[in-house]
């Protein structure tokens, strides 16, 4: 998410000074790399890289392409075979042992749905829209399709009717996205000139809301935003819930723990992280947290309390549920200070977004990362 959110900043930066750019993407990997399909870069006219496709060992070469391209304005697809043994000729030994393609295509300011255009709306809101780009290995020679639909909220935007000559691929494509369950994944149809189509989820940021502003939540904070997360500070102490000591929270909430629980906004992409110290206020709060919708619910502090806590509310006949409770939040990492513990408390909230146990790689069997194949 932030990748994305750098490279939007580099587009419209890009736009102003009237440099011209391609957006290369990584669309389809065979075996073992260390960025899989939808790792994206931009590349400006001059030179300027923005985000990576790789762990370094690529890019040099793809930015020479994407000059290329931006010459040409044509797309192009390149392979980057790592399992090769004469690795070297990239510059450096890779060690990745996969096939790397990757889809760079020039952008046009002055088409209003470029494939960083149609990024940029799928984050605009709050609802999760759904990206498709059409290449083709076979025909990697040829001028590739590319980032052609957007689907979100009902509409379908993009350049399909016009980069899409064949009814036939359309039709197909109307099935599938009408069908579609909203896993990333990419599909190869023999039949439709060897194409394939890499479907991508485009999920809203992360948002946190952050209740308590002391000074322990302040590299939180920090963090957060280095992720890309969407930060919403609340707390009743308007000396300390400042802009000054949280430059990077998109909003700041004051009030009781009565007056904010009407302002609070959340959908399935939303965390709450209780750090008030206030054993009153997080009550109030996290009784209303307790019929929202939200997949993670982090409380501050020993286990003893929060079980006060959900006493507190079951003798009021609100029953609250363990699923979505991480108390004491964090992973248990020997965190010792509020650096270290933000660290504990956001790598949680990531293994339980990611539905992922959070074991050490090293015991892990198979792949670092899933297939998307």
């Amino acid at each position: 998410m932030k990748e994305l959110q750098l490279i939007i900043q580099a587009y419209d930066q890009a736009k102003s000074e009237n440099q011209k750019v391609a957006l290369a993407t990584v669309v389809k990997v065979d075996g073992s790399a260390y960025r899989r399909p939808g790792a994206r870069m931009l590349v400006t006219e001059e030179g300027k890289l923005t985000g990576a496709i790789s762990g370094g060992c690529l890019e040099g070469d793809a930015l020479r392409k994407a000059q290329a391209v931006i010459f040409q304005q044509k797309s192009m697809l390149v392979t980057y075979d790592t399992t090769d043994e004469d690795d070297q000729k990239f510059g450096v030994g890779l060690g990745c042992n996969g096939i790397i393609h990757v889809l760079i295509e020039p952008i046009d300011f002055e088409d209003s749905q470029n494939p960083v255009e149609l990024i940029k709306t799928a984050f605009a809101d709050r609802d999760a829209g759904l990206l498709l780009t059409i290449f083709s290995v076979k025909n990697s020679k040829s001028e590739q399709i590319g980032t052609v639909i957007l689907e979100k909220g009902g509409r379908r935007l993009g350049n399909w009717e016009k980069r899409i000559a064949d009814p036939e691929l359309k039709a197909l494509l109307e099935k599938e996205i009408a069908g579609f369950d909203s896993i990333g994944i990419i599909k190869s149809y023999p039949d439709q000139d060897d194409i394939s189509v890499f479907f991508e989820v485009l999920k809203p940021a992360i948002r946190v809301l952050l209740f308590g502003a002391g000074n322990d939540t302040q590299p939180l904070a920090r963090m957060a935003e280095i992720l890309g997360f969407e930060l919403v500070l609340i707390d009743g102490r308007k000396n300390l819930a400042t802009p000054t000591r949280f430059p990077f929270a998109k909003q700041i909430i004051h009030g009781t723990a009565e007056e904010v629980i009407s302002q609070l906004e959340t959908d399935g992409h939303t965390v709450a992280l209780l750090m008030t110290h206030n054993f009153e206020y997080e009550a109030i709060v996290l009784e209303k947290l307790s019929s929202c919708m939200i997949p993670y619910i982090g409380i501050l502090g020993p286990k003893r309390k929060t079980e006060k806590l959900i006493q507190r509310l079951e003798t009021r006949e609100i029953h609250i549920s363990s699923e979505n409770i991480f108390a004491p939040m964090g992973l248990d990492i020997g965190a010792e200070g509020s650096e270290e513990i933000a660290l504990a408390i956001l790598a949680e909230v990531k293994a339980v977004l990611a539905k992922k146990p959070a074991t050490f790689l090293r015991d892990k069997n198979g792949p670092i990362h899933e297939q998307n194949q």
